[in-house]
């Protein structure tokens, strides 16, 4: 049988994992959960792991996301937002709901359609908020994946990783979104503490400056 850690009550998300799972039991399990729940579930190399969602991950999940789409209606990009919808790949013996997902570059190639993730690129962009442990290699699962950019935040510090040849290297400016700089997440969140709507307003404000110039 599987051996579960102890669930982790922390601020960020309650995790609970079980290790030694076949991808077969995997299967099973995902399939007897309810469509409709708040908790997150992934599967790498033997470890399935539950994780709960609590106030704190998702009120920086909401506010990177508001980041985000201001980022895509600036620039003039167009996306298809994928939440947490879940990923597994028979072929890699992999699975994953991430924070959110999106389709940008690819956009086109998915729009007004089911994605297809045996035979469809991966999205674009995932963004993870991880702010207690997991006993997942994040990284290791959306590179098999083959995710092109991978964004990681901690409650503190956010994390730009790019696929190269399989793996990924960390980068100082995200390549989707080249025109923002690590600085401007971190004012933005700082500032949506005392109004969302305000700080999304000078983001807007600042990024037209940008793209002005």
């Amino acid at each position: 049988m599987t051996i579960a850690t102890p669930a982790r009550t922390l601020a960020g998300e309650q995790r609970i994992a079980f290790h030694n799972v076949s991808w077969a039991n995997y299967l099973q399990i995902f399939h007897a959960l309810p469509q409709h729940r708040n908790s997150r579930i992934s599967y790498d190399s033997g470890i399935l792991e539950i994780a709960m969602p609590l106030e704190e991950h998702e009120v920086s999940l909401r506010l990177i996301e508001r980041f985000i789409l201001a980022l895509v209606f600036e620039m003039g990009m167009e996306l298809k937002t994928m939440g947490s919808t879940t990923m597994n790949l028979d072929r890699a013996q992999k699975g994953a709901e991430p924070d959110c997902a999106y389709y940008i570059q690819n956009q086109p190639q998915v729009t007004g359609r089911n994605v297809d993730f045996e035979t469809d690129p991966p999205p674009d962009l995932v963004v993870e908020v991880d702010i207690t442990n997991t006993d997942l290699d994040k990284n290791r699962l959306y590179a098999a994946i083959g995710v092109p950019e991978f964004w990681r935040y901690d409650g503190k510090t956010w994390r730009i990783f790019v696929l190269e040849d399989g793996e990924y290297a960390e980068r100082d400016r995200s390549p989707i979104f080249p025109i923002a700089e690590k600085g401007d997440l971190y004012g933005f969140l700082a500032k949506a503490i005392d109004g969302e709507i305000a700080a999304e307003r000078r983001w807007r404000d600042r990024l037209r400056e940008r793209l002005d110039r």
